[in-house]
């Protein structure tokens, strides 16, 4: 629908320019990646660096950055540009769920394996020698390349890249929605509908019962010849760069992104939009709160510290701790024992 079509539609507060152009809506993007004919929005002065090179056709924005918009933007003054995007997302997500206007059935390379109970939507195809195994789900426009193997239960929603020689396991879900959700001022969440897809490149493995949500918009990229253990969640728009290996239980927050070669402990988890540098490690339990840079190595829980500062506090702590005279619980115990 046109962009006028598509504020009135959802009754947005916005204030249009003066300058305003109606236009053919093809979709939302970040910033860095729309077009003319995409609807992006600014939300946070973090994003502000981006609009001198964006090339979208209209974005959401607070009045107080509109001087930030380049002139061939249409700035759309809105007091929370966050809900607004989010309204306007539900008409995006209706289309992408909309059936193919040609829908053929599954395209099934030489070898392929598919075990009681597999349903596959429209427009699938499956590369040579691949195997589905009981009671896979793959959804309409998924690709899946040749040699995979993908166990019983897994669910993979539409649109999905897969490339070749790739493992998922049992029970895991590829291309969920992200938990995203804007907030009105009387406190009702409104869901961000997540537009975009799950790519996962060759020679990756996925451990059983993982999760990894699709985009918002864009992809969330599984790269080469990751490795992913059992448990873990990976959020919307994530980057996970060449031959990292991800332990159990770690939870990784929209945006994160990493180089290649990262190596992340069980229960580590990050913060949105953080980055971790090429062959970086970081220790069980760790809490990633700001970019890393690369080669190094992290340990401690919240927050997580370069790992020669953590065992320096570690070994500082033990020493105030013993100089510390005999608490009343210490006392209460030597007591007890008599």
């Amino acid at each position: 629908m046109t962009l006028d079509t598509l504020l009135q539609t959802y009754k947005l507060e916005v204030t249009k320019p003066q300058n305003f152009k109606d236009f053919e809506v093809a979709g939302i993007a970040p910033l860095e990646v729309a077009t003319p004919n995409h609807l992006s929005y600014v939300d946070q002065k973090s994003y502000l660096k981006k609009l001198k090179d964006t090339k979208a056709g209209a974005i959401f924005i607070r009045a107080e950055f509109v001087s930030k918009v380049p002139a061939s933007s249409l700035a759309l003054i809105s007091p929370n540009p966050h809900l607004a995007f989010a309204q306007v997302s539900e008409a995006f997500k209706r289309a992408m769920f909309a059936r193919p206007i040609e829908p053929h059935p599954p395209k099934l390379a030489e070898g392929v394996v598919l075990m009681p109970g597999v349903v596959l939507g429209e427009n699938v195809e499956v590369g040579e020698g691949s195997v589905l195994m009981a009671n896979v789900v793959v959804g309409d426009g998924v690709k899946i390349g040749a040699h995979c193997q993908i166990y019983p239960n897994v669910t993979i929603y539409q649109n999905t890249l897969i490339g070749n020689h790739v493992y998922i396991h049992a029970n895991s879900v590829i291309g969920s929605d992200g938990f995203g959700y804007a907030h009105t001022a009387q406190g009702e969440h409104v869901k961000i509908e997540h537009t975009g897809i799950v790519q996962i490149d060759d020679d990756v493995e996925i451990g059983a019962n993982t999760t990894i949500d699709r985009a918002v918009f864009g992809i969330t990229h599984i790269k080469k010849g990751v490795k992913i253990d059992n448990l873990v969640q990976v959020g919307h728009n994530c980057v996970l760069g060449e031959h990292s290996i991800i332990v159990s239980q770690v939870g990784l927050s929209g945006s994160t992104t990493m180089g290649r070669n990262v190596v992340l402990g069980g229960q580590v988890g990050t913060g949105g939009h953080m980055h971790i540098g090429e062959f970086t490690q970081i220790g069980g339990k760790g809490a990633v709160g700001k970019d890393l840079p690369p080669h190094t190595n992290y340990a401690g829980a919240i927050p997580a510290m370069e790992i020669h500062e953590w065992h320096h506090f570690l070994a500082t702590l033990r020493r105030f701790a013993k100089k510390q005279k005999p608490s009343l619980i210490d006392k209460a115990k030597g007591l007890w024992k008599r």
